[in-house]
């Protein structure tokens, strides 16, 4: 089952640390998202305390370990653990990552690109049919930050996205801060990404911050989002429309009030946007 879809508003990741703030304040936010796998269990207090936040919010549930680029089957035990809490949370959305992190029967605890050929398209559109089968409703995919490209590549970047959604009917988590982070470390314009994804096939919107110390950007997760790609995100949605966006920070968690500030720089800017549309 599902529930209505995600606002068209901003929220931010439901991390640990502002769990019990969140049920005492129930701060005047639109959505939440929170990462699947951490609530793949059958109780306890994780599960309890997100049962009764999704009595006051609307719910994503975004996942890390579905693997849809893995050459090996689809772990079908993960799979059934997702569809049994999004039967149980009744989520505004599911999303997973286009990428891989499964081979050989070992799981790699990270979100590894994939080239961009034929044959990878038709992995990974069999395994989004697949799951979107079994789940029994659309998956969101999202865009992911990749620090190597493939001399086997056969296509762009935005090319392989675009025709994931099109063949699976699949929805897009267009990553916007994943798109910069792409562009400048392999020195492609993003303009190009954003023309070249239909507008109708984007659901959601994901903004973070990354880090710039080193010989390339990192999509950190651990800052605020940067100015560059503030201005990015406005010609996104001035390209696509507004779109529930949600500002995510998984290391260095600051304080609540940090995120929420975030999600109203976000809610200005969709806001905005949405008059001159109107």
């Amino acid at each position: 089952m599902s529930a209505a879809p995600l606002p068209i508003a901003a929220g931010i990741g439901l991390r640990s640390p502002h769990v019990a703030q969140i049920r005492a304040e129930r701060p005047a936010i639109a959505w939440l998202e929170v990462h699947s796998e951490n609530y793949f269990v059958d109780g306890g207090l994780a599960l309890t305390a997100l049962d009764a936040i999704r009595s006051d919010y609307a719910v994503s549930l975004h996942g890390v370990g579905l693997s849809l680029g893995s050459a090996d089957p689809l772990d079908r035990a993960h799979l059934s653990k997702l569809r049994d809490l999004a039967d149980r949370i009744e989520p505004a959305a599911v999303s997973e990552h286009l990428c891989w992190g499964h081979v050989d029967g070992r799981h790699l605890n990270d979100l590894l690109p994939l080239p961009f050929t034929d044959e990878a398209l038709d992995i990974v559109c069999d395994r989004v049919d697949k799951v979107q089968a079994a789940l029994a409703r659309p998956i969101l995919v999202e865009n992911v930050s990749a620090y190597l490209r493939f001399g086997c590549d056969a296509m762009a970047e935005w090319e392989f996205v675009a025709a994931v959604a099109s063949r699976t009917g699949c929805k897009l988590l267009f990553d916007v801060n994943n798109v910069y982070v792409n562009a400048v470390n392999h020195g492609f314009d993003p303009k190009a990404y954003l023309a070249a994804i239909p507008a109708d096939a984007v659901a959601e919107i994901h903004l973070a911050g990354f880090d710039a110390s080193g010989a390339c950007l990192i999509d950190s997760h651990g800052t605020h989002v940067a100015p560059a790609v503030w201005v990015l995100y406005r010609e996104t949605i001035e390209r696509f429309g507004p779109k529930p966006t949600l500002i995510e920070w998984d290391t260095d968690i600051p304080a609540l009030a940090v995120l929420l500030d975030e999600a109203a720089k976000a809610q200005r800017m969709l806001e905005a946007c949405d008059a001159v549309v109107a």
